[in-house]
């Protein structure tokens, strides 16, 4: 990938060439035109194609638009490409010396007419049984695996242009880059839209004109300088992985797969033994009994509306079956069916350590329902809650865009499941057994909760997705309010308070505060425990996607800073997972004087490992830290198990208790070791 400042693709294109004379333009002429403004007609593309895309099929898009907008040559002869017309000799020269872009180049005029063509054909709709046109298809060239690129992000300016042209029509952003980028006239604009086949090329224009005055009236930027900006720059990249989680869980799915067939085929080319072509096998798979009762969706079971209230615990199985869609028998059938045998469209998740195959016997449902522009299935087999969806307007039977996600739980997680994504938002199903629901930004510890409206169906409203932010600018975690009756079954005889968040899986992990083994919800644990969650929450990115169902911070101690600096608390943040194994600990120091809603400074990471669990609870770590008179320090605190602590290495020292303060040079390395009270030795966590 070039640097962006290496080239400026945005500039406009350099020749400007007379009118172009009556007859045609050779395959040269085009081809030149196309390898020498290649950057600004990707860019032109980028801009018109639908936004729906997103911006990494934008961008493929728009290059595979820009690199087949040459006709082909037959036998060997260049291709004659019809003359572009060109307007009045008059009303050219005047239009030529009040706008810096482009000429009238035909060739260059002829390539643009082809990448708006198809751009436009990009955002028209699917219809059946008519064939979808080529430019509505992902490309097939160029394909980048692994990867997703997109343009550099720009300031304010560009983030509000784009969403101002996200909401114009194919055609009116097409005029609109026309008007503003390429600075044709409004005759130009019409005549180029006309050409392209473009839906109403007057009323496109009368939209992007619409949009531009409005930007003059509200004195906003530049229109053109904010098209050639990077945000828009499709040939000056940055790139992210995909989700790599997902894609090992995919790849050991195949292999399993590959596994399966290769015996399946192994045993079908057995011998015979004289009884019959499957020899001893049993019937197929749809006729052995368990199997046959966990695909018939008239054998799903469902619980009691009130059966919450008699159960001796409180978990997936006392659920309901809720959601206007629970008669729906084909729907039901489509999932069972999916669960079982998912096709090779179907797009299947699971969180880690969590078995993938079909259901031992007939499930329960929990939940079938319209959500969003999805018909969700949730279903429960005692071990996981699997979720499938399916497009509204799809053909459900096909498995076309069909989803299928599987997650393990327990009676731990069975206050809300996910049931919908889209948009950057997240909806909830929740228990039964939950009477209030609110949601609360763990960045403003001093803020309150909001209410959250919830469906009679138990479907709340959208709430904003953490998981799916790019940036951590807030962080919604929604606080679940159980019954009366709970609560005194539970021996506390008041209503509990679960605090939940969203990671990106199936069932949200719950946040707690306070030593391993006596945790408590951030609702109930105080303003401390409050402003701490406030420090730690855009930390939490990186347990997304990890099989984690709950995430614990704990402040295992606070230390007087050198040179009466104040005191820093530092707090280990531990993910249990589902599977037991994989924990993820976190150490990290919150020293004072930041903004509300700061992340602290990571101290430590360490993965699969017991430390700051109810197995281990002890910890102990070390930052390299500068006063505000510029010196430097190693300071380590420890948990209360520590009797001493001591550095080795770049930097020498060593303190009795659990907490350390030594004098180091900037960049310094030191090794932490700790006793604890019955003399054992610890190393600092890594």
């Amino acid at each position: 990938m070039r640097p962006h400042d290496a080239v400026t693709p945005s500039a406009a294109p350099s020749v400007t060439a007379p009118a172009a004379p009556p007859g045609s333009i050779g395959l040269e002429q085009a081809e030149a035109a196309l390898v020498e403004h290649y950057p600004r007609l990707v860019r032109i593309a980028y801009l018109v194609l639908p936004p729906s895309l997103g911006r990494n099929r934008r961008v493929l898009s728009a290059h595979a638009l820009v690199q087949r907008s040459l006709p082909r040559g037959r036998g060997g002869r260049p291709a004659a490409i019809p003359a572009q017309a060109s307007p009045p000799a008059q009303a050219s020269q005047s239009t030529q010396a009040s706008r810096p872009g482009p000429g009238h180049g035909p060739g260059y005029a002829y390539v643009r007419e082809q990448v708006l063509r198809q751009a436009l054909d990009a955002g028209l709709p699917l219809k059946r049984p008519a064939l979808p046109r080529r430019a509505q298809l992902p490309p097939l060239l160029p394909q980048v695996w692994g990867l997703r690129m997109f343009p550099r992000s720009g300031g304010a300016d560009e983030l509000a242009l784009d969403q101002r042209l996200s909401a114009l029509s194919g055609p009116a952003r097409a005029a609109y880059v026309l008007r503003c980028l390429e600075r044709l006239s409004d005759t130009e604009v019409r005549r180029t839209l006309t050409a392209c086949d473009a839906a109403d090329p007057h009323a496109a224009l009368a939209e992007a004109n619409a949009m531009a005055a409005l930007e003059t009236a509200e004195g906003r930027g530049d229109s053109a300088v904010l098209l050639e900006s990077p945000e828009f720059d499709p040939c000056s990249l940055q790139v992210r992985p995909t989700d790599l989680m997902r894609r090992r869980q995919h790849l050991k799915a195949a292999l399993l797969g590959t596994a399966a067939a290769a015996v399946c085929a192994a045993l079908l080319g057995l011998p015979d033994d004289g009884r019959g072509p499957d020899g001893a096998a049993a019937p197929p798979y749809a006729r052995h009994p368990a199997a046959e009762a966990a695909l018939d969706p008239a054998k799903l079971t469902k619980a009691a509306d009130a059966s919450w209230r008699r159960a001796s615990r409180l978990d997936y199985s006392v659920w309901p079956a809720r959601g206007a869609l629970t008669g729906d028998r084909e729907l039901l059938r489509r999932a069972l069916a999916v669960w079982a045998r998912p096709g090779g469209a179907v797009q299947v998740s699971a969180t880690p350590g969590t078995p993938a195959g079909p259901p031992m016997g007939a499930p329960q449902l929990l939940y079938a329902g319209e959500v969003d522009q999805a018909r969700v299935v949730l279903l429960y087999d005692g071990l996981r809650v699997v979720r499938y969806a399916e497009p509204k307007d799809g053909a459900g039977g096909s498995g076309a865009a069909a989803a299928l996600d599987l997650a393990r739980t327990d009676a731990a997680s069975a206050g809300a499941l996910v049931v919908g994504r889209s948009d950057g938002n997240v909806r909830y199903l929740t228990a039964p057994w939950v009477r209030g629901t609110a949601v609360r930004d763990l960045l403003k510890p001093s803020g309150g909760a909001s209410a959250l409206p919830v469906g009679e169906d138990g479907v709340t409203a959208p709430v904003p997705s953490p998981a799916a932010a790019r940036e951590c600018r807030s962080w919604e975690a929604l606080e679940l309010t159980e019954d009366d009756a709970v609560g005194r079954r539970a021996g506390s005889g008041t209503a509990a308070v679960r605090t939940v968040t969203d990671l990106g899986e199936l069932t949200p992990a719950r946040l707690t505060s306070g030593k391993p083994g006596a945790p408590q919800d951030p609702a109930a644990a105080g303003t401390t425990a409050r402003q701490a969650w406030a420090r730690t929450a855009c930390l939490l990115p990186g347990m997304r996607a990890h099989g984690v169902r709950g995430v614990r911070l704990w402040e295992y101690a606070r230390q007087p800073l050198p040179e009466g600096d104040g005191t820093a608390a530092w707090l280990c943040t531990r993910a249990e997972t589902w599977r037991g194994a994989g924990g993820r600990v976190l150490a990290q120091i919150q020293a004072p004087g930041v903004p509300e809603g700061a992340p602290g400074a990571v101290a430590a990471r360490a993965e699969d490992s017991p430390a700051c669990g109810e197995r281990e609870p002890r910890v102990l770590a070390g930052v390299l830290w500068k006063s505000r008179a510029g010196h430097w320090y190693v300071l380590a605190a420890g948990s209360e198990e520590f009797a001493s602590v001591g550095a080795s290495g770049g930097v020498t020292g060593s303190a009795k208790g659990r907490l350390l303060a030594v004098k180091a040079g900037q960049g310094a390395r030191a090794e932490l070791t700790g006793r604890l009270k019955d003399g054992t030795r610890v190393d600092g966590l890594r």
